[in-house]
Parts: C-alpha cells; sequence; structure tokens
C-alpha cells in the first residue's frame, strides 16, 4: 500500500462516525495537493484532516497528536513526525524554491538552529525575522540526518517580546571556491514585509511587480578534493570577501548598464582560493556564519571573517 493510500484508509476510519466520506473520496483529495500542486504528502495529509475537522466541526485538540506537546530544544529534535512546541527567534528567511512554500529560513533557540517550513496551504500569519516566536504545534521532519521543523495549520504562532541568545550548531569545511552559480552578485528582492523572494525580470512569484531592493549575496560551490558543498554567503559576508560594498556594486551595475558586471568581478577575484567555513547547514546549503581565508590550504594560518550574528 502506498503512502498515500495509507493516509487516505486511516482519514476515512478516523472520520467515519462523524462524516460520509470513504477511502477513494480521501485520496482524491490528497492526489490533488500532492500531484497538482507539489504539496509533500504528510503536509497534505495534515491539509485534509484539517479540512475534515472544519466540516465535522471538532476541536483541532481533540485530533490525536495535538494535544499535551512537549517543548523542547531544537538541537535535541532526534525524531521524525514527533508533535512539539518550540520557542524560538527567526535568524533568516531566504527564497522559497516551490510556490507551495509560504515561508523558509533558520530558527534557533540557546541550544542550536533548525530549517523550518511553512506551506502555502496551512494559511499561516507571515514570521518576522529577527523576532521571538512561540510556536506551539509544529512537527518534525527528517531528510537524509539533517532535522528541520514544520509550521502547519495547527500550528499557534505567538510572539514574544523578548530576544534569544542563539546557539552554535555550525559545520565546519575546508576547501577550494570552484564555482560562483547563477543568482550571485547584485540581486533585487521583494521589499514586502515578510517576504525575502529574489526577483526575476522585476516580479516576484508572490507579489508580482514590485520595485525590488538590492542585495548581494554569493551562491558558491566549495571542493574540499572528495566531496562538493553548496554556500550561501549573505550581503555582509559577501563584501567582506569581494570588497565590493552594495553601494559600490550598485554604480558598478550603472557604469556597465548590466548588473552581471559584478558577478564576474567577484568570480574573478574568488575562485580557486581555499577557504575554512562555518555555519548552519539549510537543506542542501551551507549558510557562511565565519570563513578563514587559507593563504596556503595546508597552511594552518588564516584571515579569520566573521559574518554577523545571526
Amino acid at each position: 500500500m502506498t503512502d498515500l493510500q495509507t493516509h487516505a484508509a486511516e482519514i476515512a476510519e478516523q472520520f467515519s462516525e462523524e462524516l460520509d466520506i470513504d477511502e477513494t473520496t480521501v485520496r482524491d483529495r490528497l492526489n490533488t495537493l500532492v500531484e497538482e500542486y507539489s504539496v509533500p504528502a504528510d503536509e497534505a495529509r495534515r491539509s485534509v484532516i484539517n479540512s475534515y475537522l472544519d466540516e465535522a466541526d471538532i476541536d483541532r485538540d481533540e485530533l490525536s497528536g495535538s494535544d499535551g506537546n512537549e517543548e523542547i530544544p531544537l538541537a535535541s529534535i532526534d525524531e521524525d513526525e514527533q508533535w512539539i512546541d518550540v520557542t524560538a527567534k527567526v535568524v533568516e528567511l531566504w527564497e522559497p524554491q516551490n510556490e507551495a512554500i509560504a515561508q523558509v529560513g533558520l530558527i534557533g533557540d540557546e541550544s542550536g538552529r533548525t530549517k523550518f517550513v511553512a506551506f502555502e496551504t496551512s494559511d499561516l500569519p507571515a514570521i518576522e525575522e529577527g523576532a521571538v516566536y512561540e510556536l506551539e504545534n509544529v512537527v518534525t521532519d527528517e531528510y537524509q540526518g539533517d532535522y528541520s521543523v514544520k509550521l502547519n495549520r495547527t500550528t499557534d504562532i505567538e510572539k514574544l517580546d523578548t530576544d534569544i541568545t542563539v546557539g552554535d550548531s555550525a559545520t565546519t569545511i575546508e576547501g577550494a571556491l570552484i564555482d560562483i552559480q547563477s543568482g550571485s552578485g547584485l540581486i533585487k528582492r521583494c521589499p514586502t514585509d515578510g517576504c525575502t523572494r529574489v526577483l526575476q525580470n522585476g516580479r516576484c512569484s508572490e507579489h508580482g511587480t514590485v520595485d525590488g531592493e538590492f542585495d548581494l549575496r554569493i551562491k558558491g560551490v566549495i571542493d574540499d578534493g572528495e566531496t562538493v558543498t553548496e554556500v550561501i554567503f549573505t550581503r555582509e559576508m559577501t563584501e567582506k570577501l569581494s570588497g565590493i560594498t552594495l553601494s559600490e556594486a550598485q554604480q558598478m551595475a550603472r557604469d556597465a548598464l548590466d548588473t552581471s558586471v559584478v558577478v564576474e568581478e567577484i568570480r574573478q577575484d574568488l575562485i580557486g582560493a581555499y577557504y575554512r567555513i562555518s555555519g548552519p547547514e539549510l537543506g542542501r546549503y551551507l549558510l557562511a556564519d565565519t570563513v578563514d581565508h587559507l593563504t596556503n590550504p595546508a597552511d594552518p594560518e588564516a584571515v579569520l571573517i566573521k559574518a554577523r550574528s545571526i
């Protein structure tokens, strides 16, 4: 039995006394979310369950797994599909790569940091970078040994008037910068509150045509001789590495009537250099928090470059 068939059977049985539904009807709804809207199966399951809860006028707290959650530190997450409560600071937001995702980024507490995802179907209020929230009823997720949390329709979000000193849970790599990927250099982001999407031809995938705000970033590839790691360098880190400030990058683009001159300048200066990089893993990317520029890959002496505290 496939995952969707299993989900459909369980949901149909769960609501058999309250609603006139069958397994086929449930499976069709799950298939629509998964196949047409690219919603992950587990999120589709929760969305369908919640729609049936509304239809049956059942309080969500009556649903198994949504009552009496334990509040745990982020670094203690070691189980998939665990319903928990967390209090965390929004460390970083970045552009969703899938239209089914409303927000994606990094949250942190005193124990460490982890990725979070909120899906469009959950219809949740946007959370703000730098703010601290009490997040009740989130669910853990695991992919290739990396844990994250997913905000869902039943998640209760409360903004707190406090701050959190985010703990360090960094990964460290060493190697040569062998590539700078598309989407690097001088970019424009959507200026709408809570949205950090990179504009494509002046359009935000969520908010349409907008007057974007300039930003700098590098999406690089580090090769340690055995494996390659994709690394994101934020604006401040990009300025420190390249020696080009955001205002200087804008002037370069105006002079050349071409924004690509910025990334080409960065590429010429940085490709082939060796670095020791530390930061949190965000799915396929490592977010550069600190960088040592190694003048010689075999030499332990290095020039330390620090990013802003996140």
